[in-house]
């Protein structure tokens, strides 16, 4: 008898132990990341106090290098045309701030006005997050009777498919399950789940994402009070924002990102992307491209990339109005290092290039009744970013090797400036505390990954997700 309960005792302050060396670890780790953070955003400041201390010291410095520059044939070229592009951006600037300030999210309808729903959740290699994917949708404030609930494993090789079934043990008929035969793709994933939706709108939702209760109703209502409005696109957060420095930083950008660029946007019934983590459309407008959209190529190769970009642009097409939904909250998982940080944008660029070329096909012409000014505005303030890619990054070079210093401190003196705007909106519209990342992340844009857009321009025709075989963050 003392001798097993010697050993209970033992087994328990065991437990304990682990229990507490657990804690204490947490603890330990947490104190880590708040030191790292604070370290982070004082050098952040240091860097940036440093450009402005010397752009100020070297002004005659910067003066000779102006007028040396003009006095040149193709200098003085190239400074009418960023001065005329600055013009035109700081005005577009100005414009999209009295779009923003306009803008209301429509408020919720009731709930006999309320549309039939199809939730379609494409994963692939998502493990348990596409269960509490699942749970959050099926927790929404939306009439039962008016919800299909559709999770679609795209081949996974892992235990998605696990978790998908447990799920579907847990909510019974609130949700159906299907499984591809193989990998094929989220395009092909969205397909199957359009073809089998019966709901009046369809609702697009990643299955690394989590939505409050009131997002479903609050996304599909401007379908009632618009009936122009072919598609909606939800507003985005990042959900993995405690984890590390990236995702906080991110957070930041996709704020600017959707809340004022989208409002804007949609301001001018023109939203460029409904994002795949939270997007809503029209039915018949989806019938009306779907075969398009399945069958999409790029310089001959099947289109496995940018399926929301697509579908948005093929839906603005048919003369459909894009709107943004404010109040429709969607919190997804980016990634946490750099290498998935940077296959993510070269995706989202190459779809940003293709999409833009096909715009260019339609924008111009008579696509819809009343005015298009909006979306021609849209167009080509997206176009020039890619046009002038390449001259911009020859002069860049061509300052860092002249004169490196004077690129430096420029460089950080305009992120100092034009990062005080994104980080006055985040902390308006959330914290201050966190809107300080805004400069961090713009000097790691700025300083890595700036090849982004000319590397993407560059391999537009390339396929391929990137991120899906990474591993998965915990």
């Amino acid at each position: 008898m003392n001798l097993k309960k010697t050993t209970s005792e033992t087994k328990t302050n065991t437990k304990e132990n682990v229990t507490i060396n657990t804690s204490k670890s947490s603890i330990s780790s947490e104190k880590a990341t708040k030191t790292w953070n604070i370290l982070v955003l004082i050098n952040t400041f240091l860097l940036l106090a440093g450009g402005a201390f010397l752009m100020y010291q070297m002004q005659n410095d910067f003066a000779q290098f102006r007028t040396e520059r003009l006095s040149s044939t193709w200098g003085f070229i190239f400074f009418a045309i960023a001065s005329s592009l600055f013009v035109y951006k700081a005005g577009f600037f100005i414009y999209q701030l009295y779009l923003y300030f306009s803008y209301k999210p429509v408020e919720s309808v009731t709930d006999d006005e309320l549309p039939t729903v199809t939730v379609i959740v494409p994963a692939y290699n998502e493990g348990k997050q596409v269960w509490a994917t699942l749970k959050s949708l099926a927790k929404s404030d939306y009439p039962k009777e008016k919800i299909q609930l559709l999770a679609i494993d795209d081949g996974s090789k892992d235990d998605t498919w696990y978790w998908m079934q447990e799920a579907k043990k847990q909510l019974g008929e609130q949700v159906a399950i299907y499984q591809q035969p193989e990998n094929k793709g989220k395009r092909h994933a969205l397909y199957r789940g359009f073809n089998i939706g019966t709901g009046e709108v369809f609702v697009t939702v990643d299955s690394d994402s989590v939505v409050n209760a009131d997002t479903l109703r609050n996304l599909v209502s401007p379908f009632i009070t618009n009936e122009d409005c072919g598609a909606v696109a939800g507003n985005i957060r990042v959900l993995n924002n405690a984890k590390a420095l990236l995702p906080r930083m991110l957070d930041v950008s996709f704020v600017l990102s959707f809340e004022f660029v989208r409002s804007a946007e949609s301001r001018l019934k023109s939203v460029l992307c409904t994002p795949g983590a939270l997007a809503a459309y029209r039915r018949d407008a989806v019938l009306s491209c779907l075969p398009e959209w399945i069958n999409q190529t790029f310089m001959g190769k099947p289109s496995d990339i940018g399926e929301d970009r697509a579908m948005t642009n093929m839906i603005l097409k048919q003369g459909y109005h894009v709107l943004f939904q404010r109040n429709a909250y969607a919190y997804t998982n980016v990634p946490e290092k750099y290498k998935g940080l940077y296959k993510m944008f070269i995706r989202w660029g190459r779809s940003n290039v293709r999409e833009s070329i096909a715009m260019a096909k339609y924008v111009f012409t008579d696509f819809r009744e009343g005015s298009k000014t909006g979306s021609r505005l849209l167009f080509f303030s997206q176009a020039t970013k890619l046009i002038m890619c390449y001259p911009f990054l020859l002069f860049m070079l061509y300052f860092i090797l002249v004169h490196p210093v004077l690129f430096v401190s420029s460089t950080l003196a305009s992120i100092l400036v034009l990062s005080s705007f994104q980080a006055i909106f985040y902390a308006k519209r959330y914290t201050f505390s966190e809107s300080f990342w805004a400069y961090s992340y713009s000097i790691l844009y700025t300083f890595s990954l700036f090849w982004i857009t000319p590397y993407a321009i560059a391999t537009a025709s390339r396929s391929g997700w990137l991120t899906r075989e990474l591993p998965q963050q915990k």
